[in-house]
């Protein structure tokens, strides 16, 4: 067994009109931004699944366009987490997951559940959703990711729960909503969403600096001593995990160079 997982830092999508001028060449055509974004950083967070269904072909042509060891995460679609019963979603996830996204192969990184933050924590009704989550799709492994957005998730319950079903829980640096920094799945995710673009790599050096260091502790099979989890009473099972970091929401301009500083820092 390594000593530890493998850390990969990206930034949420790769079409965003400022970027065509301060991150990509100005001669880059739009067509071949994904295959130069793709080589920058090892991941990339896509969100427009979130807001639409897209078609095997996309997925395959994403697939071909990104290098070998490139990683997508998708979050999944809003139809299966913004509803009242989460325990009825059983329909909205295998539309999600029988849309193609297996056509990513060995490319398809973790799923992103993201949950409205008027969303309160129901033991019951989330554990109901969370055995909704399959292992596989089309023989492809699956990892999953939830993201909750209320203060009432930040109790032992919840990470106990995901825990329970292999379930990651996102961590998020968010001005607004909880951070829960429990270990509960195989692997790390972080949406890191206080950046800004006044600073050119999107967060403080500093910053970045104490990000790499929480993430090569993540990836070590550890939790970091300076993040607050819901249930500081329960250590997470020491062993390597991958972690995921994403650079979204303010500072988007620079999230790119964000990513990439990251990667520089945690060296590899």
């Amino acid at each position: 067994m390594s000593a530890a997982g493998r850390i990969r830092s990206g930034m949420g999508g790769w079409t965003f009109e400022p970027w065509d001028t301060s991150f990509y060449p100005e001669t880059l055509s739009k067509a071949k931004q994904l295959n130069y974004a793709s080589r920058q950083v090892p991941t990339i967070e896509v969100n427009g699944t979130y807001y639409s269904t897209f078609k095997p072909p996309t997925f395959a042509k994403w697939a071909k366009d990104a290098p070998d060891d490139f990683v997508f995460s998708l979050k999944a679609i809003r139809f299966a987490t913004n509803r009242r019963v989460l325990g009825e979603a059983g329909e909205s996830v295998q539309r999600f997951l029988d849309s193609g996204v297996s056509e990513l192969g060995d490319k398809l990184g973790p799923i992103l559940w993201q949950f409205a933050p008027t969303k309160r924590f129901d033991a019951d009704d989330f554990g109901a959703f969370l055995a909704l989550l399959p292992e596989k799709q089309d023989g492809v492994a699956l990892r999953h990711a939830v993201e909750v957005r209320h203060d009432s998730f930040t109790v032992p319950e919840f990470p106990a729960l995901a825990r329970k079903h292999n379930v990651a829980i996102v961590y998020a640096d968010h001005a607004k909503y909880p951070a829960i920094a429990d270990a509960t799945g195989d692997f790390v995710y972080a949406r890191l969403q206080t950046g800004s673009d006044d600073n050119p790599d999107c967060y403080t050096p500093k910053a970045l600096d104490q990000w790499a260091e929480r993430a090569k502790v993540w990836a070590a099979g550890k939790e970091p001593d300076d993040l607050k989890r819901a249930d500081p009473s329960t250590k997470a099972e020491v062993k390597p995990r991958d972690v995921f970091v994403y650079f979204i929401t303010e500072g988007k301009v620079r999230a790119p160079f964000g990513a990439m500083a990251l990667m520089k820092r945690v060296g590899n």
